[in-house]
């Protein structure tokens, strides 16, 4: 039965980190511009993120539920002010034409800020109620054991999904210019921007 547990929990943190959103532009983006190790840093943040939540939710959807009615406004303010200072980051800086030596301060800032911003996402939450609630697993598990193998699982799986973008986007970086980084950077400028935009616009009310 654990087995079970971690497998359907390993899809399920895949599934939440699949979609291409903010974390993903910014992960992207991190590996063109510094290599492999901080893109797998982000992506490693986003997973621990992940985790936290499992937590939550494997001790009961309720739960995340009242944090997402208490908190929404506030963590929406907070990221969406984040991605819009990230986006314009990305708008003016320019891309390098060599991979510098990850430095363990880049690597631990990649991780945090990667970590605070999706532990800031109310979308994370949402999703993580949807799914758990389809999973079955909507009023907590049985035991400690039942929980930890979830979420071990979704850690699993939601770190798989970083590591095959990080990998691929660190493979096309060495057979594409740097006109062409150039390029993608300003648009994952704009797409972080247009992310943080519309999530402070919510968060006021104006959305």
């Amino acid at each position: 039965m654990t087995h079970t547990y971690f497998f359907q929990s390993l899809l399920l943190g895949f599934s939440i980190a699949l979609p291409i959103g903010p974390i993903a532009v910014l992960c992207i983006r991190r590996t063109l511009d510094g290599g492999l190790m901080r893109g797998l840093a982000t992506g490693l943040g986003a997973a621990s993120a992940d985790a936290c939540y499992a937590t939550l939710a494997a001790l009961g959807t309720s739960l995340l539920g009242s944090i997402l009615l208490d908190g929404s406004r506030w963590l929406n303010l907070l990221g969406g002010t984040v991605l819009c200072v990230w986006g314009l980051v990305a708008l003016l800086s320019r891309p390098k034409e060599q991979v510098e030596v990850a430095q363990p301060r880049a690597v631990g800032g990649a991780y945090f800020s990667a970590l605070m911003l999706t532990l800031a996402n109310p979308m994370t939450i949402l999703a993580f109620c949807a799914l758990f609630v389809g999973a079955g697993f909507a009023v907590g598990l049985g035991s400690t054991a039942q929980a930890m193998t979830v979420v071990a699982g979704v850690f699993c799986g939601s770190m798989l999904w970083w590591l095959l973008l990080s990998g691929g986007v660190s493979l096309l970086r060495e057979r594409i210019g740097l006109g062409v980084r150039s390029w993608l950077g300003r648009i994952s400028g704009l797409i972080l921007l247009g992310y943080g935009l519309r999530t402070l616009l919510g968060a006021l009310g104006w959305l």
